[in-house]
């Protein structure tokens, strides 16, 4: 039954209310409670810093294929993710899409950016991350050295992985490129069940990773399981039988 104008507007308003309301407060309990926070910014931090930290935090949550950054907006908040995995890219202008990394439970992301943010990033599964206010966060480091220095730490590392990011494009084959990028999401990735190595991301994801064809991501996927480097266990599931020998594809020495 269709509803009457009123019932509409009835309906609106609840949902324009519901929209409007503040998130509920995070609690310093909650924080320490967060199975995130051993690998997280804040774990360097306790008692009243940490009860500090939680006043300016807002949890928000988002769904697999919903995007929480957009390249070229007001650079207005830091993200701490708390469960979950995303892709950060970059639309080329013919449209094309490099994918410059993928983050995961403890990342930090906006540490790069200026006053808009320089990449757009998708959650891969549903997500939850803390959201800090760049002006909040900014007055909070001010009285805050650990946080400061952990911070300063994380952004030594992205540069890191930039320098890394620069020799595979530019210098590796595809068989060195992908083994490369197995062995990385290993070391950084919690061990699943029987040692189980889980892929978010799809294939496609991997090949604009890796400035690969997808085509070439399946044939050499299927040549690492030929020769028993890998067993795939499901479409976004893998064990990696012989690291050793992945370890010496990556470095060039196969």
């Amino acid at each position: 039954m269709a509803l009457s104008i009123a019932a509409r507007s009835a309906v609106a308003g609840q949902m324009r209310a519901s929209e409007a309301a503040p998130p509920p407060p995070v609690t310093p309990e909650a924080c320490a409670r967060c199975e995130a926070r051993e690998v997280s910014v804040c774990s360097v931090l306790s008692g009243d810093d940490l009860a500090r930290l939680s006043h300016i935090s807002v949890v928000s949550t988002v769904g697999e294929g919903e995007t929480f950054i957009t390249e070229g907006d007001p650079a207005d908040h830091f993200f701490n993710i708390t469960a979950g995995t995303a892709k950060l890219y970059k639309l080329l202008p013919d449209g094309r899409c490099q994918v410059t990394g993928f983050a995961r439970t403890g990342d930090f992301l906006g540490l790069a950016a200026g006053a808009v943010y320089v990449f757009s990033a998708e959650a891969l599964e549903p997500m939850r991350f803390c959201r800090f206010a760049r002006s909040k966060l900014r007055g909070f480091l001010r009285d805050c050295p650990e946080m400061e220095r952990r911070l300063l730490d994380l952004a030594r590392n992205e540069l890191v992985l930039a320098q890394e990011q620069m020799l595979l494009l530019g210098r590796k084959r595809a068989r060195e490129r992908l083994a490369s990028f197995l062995l990385s999401w290993q070391q950084r990735a919690a061990p699943g069940p029987g040692n189980r190595l889980m892929l978010p991301m799809t294939r496609t994801d991997i090949a604009d990773y890796l400035g690969l064809t997808i085509e070439t991501i399946s044939r050499t996927l299927s040549a690492f399981k030929k020769t028993r480097l890998i067993a795939q266990t499901a479409l976004s599931e893998l064990i990696i039988l012989n690291g050793t020998e992945l370890a010496a594809i990556a470095a060039g020495d196969r």
